[in-house]
C-alpha cells in the first residue's frame, strides 16, 4: 500500500528527531504534506528539507505559540487533517534533578507536565478548530509509562497517564459534537531513541550492555525502533482507522502483556519508555 495519507495536511510536534522525525519521514513518504514543529530549529529545518516538508518553531507549552502556528496553518492550508502530539520530555535529559515521588521538585514536576500534558491539551484544542469543518485524526503520544507506575520518573508517568485519559475525553467530545475527528493514543515502550541516552551510558561497551539488559526483559527479545511507532501512527492517521477512536495502542514488544511490565534498573536509572 502506498499513498495511504495522500494530500493530507499533517502537523507533527517534536518532529526534529527520534520518533517524531520518523513519523514525519513516513508520512511524507505516504503522500502527506508534512509540517514539522519543534524547538530544535536547526535539526527541524534540516529534516523538513530532507523530506520536502515544512518547519515551524513551536514550544508546545506556550499557548501564544500555538495561536501563531494555528494562524499560519489556517492561512496556508485552511485546515489540517492530522495532528501528532509527539513532543515530550522525561526530565532526565533536561537536568531537572531527581524524578522520584519523594525528591522531585515542584519546578521539575511542572516542567515535565507543561511539555507532556499542557502541550497535548493545547494541541488538541487548536487542532479541533482546524479540523472540525472537514474532519481529521489526532494522535497523542503517551507511553507504556502512562499505564504503570514508574518509581524513578513520577512526573513523566503522571503526564503520560493524563495524556491517555485526555485522548479518550477528546474522542468522546468530538463524537458528541458531531465533528468527524478521531483521537487516539499510542503507548510506546523500550523504543531506542535519543530519549534513552542518559539511561544507556556514553561509551559503546556500557551502552551495548545496557541495551542487552533492557532487551532481556522484553518478551520479543529486542528494543523497538522508531519505525515501529511511526507505522502505528500512520494507521491511526489514515482512513484505514476510520472506525477507531478513543483507543490506546501499545507498541512495547509484549512488556505489558505479563510480569515483565515491572520497572527495571538500568545504569541506576529506571526504564521509563
Amino acid at each position: 500500500m502506498v499513498n495511504r495519507i495522500n494530500n493530507k495536511i499533517a502537523l507533527i510536534t517534536g518532529g526534529a528527531r527520534g520518533i517524531g522525525a520518523e513519523i514525519a519521514r513516513l508520512f511524507a513518504e505516504e503522500g502527506a504534506e508534512v509540517i514539522i514543529s519543534d524547538i530544535l530549529d536547526i535539526e527541524g529545518n534540516e529534516h523538513a528539507q530532507a523530506i520536502n516538508g515544512h518547519y515551524f518553531h513551536l514550544n508546545v507549552a506556550h499557548e501564544k505559540e500555538w495561536q501563531v502556528c494555528t494562524d499560519k496553518l489556517r492561512n496556508a492550508y485552511g485546515r489540517i487533517d492530522i495532528l501528532v502530539n509527539n513532543a515530550g520530555i522525561t526530565g532526565f535529559n533536561e537536568d531537572l534533578g531527581p524524578q522520584d515521588p519523594e525528591n522531585c521538585s515542584i519546578e521539575a514536576w511542572h516542567s515535565v507536565h507543561q511539555i507532556n500534558l499542557d502541550g497535548v491539551f493545547l494541541g488538541c484544542k487548536y487542532a479541533i478548530g482546524l479540523m472540525k469543518e472537514y474532519g481529521g485524526s489526532i494522535v497523542n503520544m503517551s507511553s507504556r509509562s502512562g499505564m504503570v507506575g514508574i518509581p524513578g520518573a513520577a512526573a513523566y508517568a503522571s503526564s503520560k497517564a493524563a495524556v491517555r485519559n485526555h485522548s479518550k475525553t477528546v474522542a468522546l467530545y468530538c463524537a458528541e459534537q458531531g465533528y468527524k475527528i478521531r483521537c487516539n493514543s499510542i503507548h510506546p515502550g523500550a523504543i531506542l531513541t535519543p530519549m534513552w541516552d542518559p539511561m544507556l551510558g556514553n561509551d559503546e561497551i556500557t551502552r551495548a550492555q545496557n541495551i542487552a539488559m533492557v532487551a532481556s526483559g522484553i518478551p520479543l527479545g529486542t528494543m523497538g525502533e522508531p519505525l515501529d511507532v511511526a507505522s502505528a501512527a500512520l494507521y491511526l492517521a489514515s482512513d484505514e482507522s476510520k472506525y477507531v477512536t478513543g483507543i490506546e495502542l501499545t507498541i512495547d514488544g509484549g512488556i505489558l502483556a505479563g510480569s515483565s511490565a515491572s520497572p527495571k534498573k538500568v545504569s541506576n536509572l529506571l526504564v521509563v519508555d
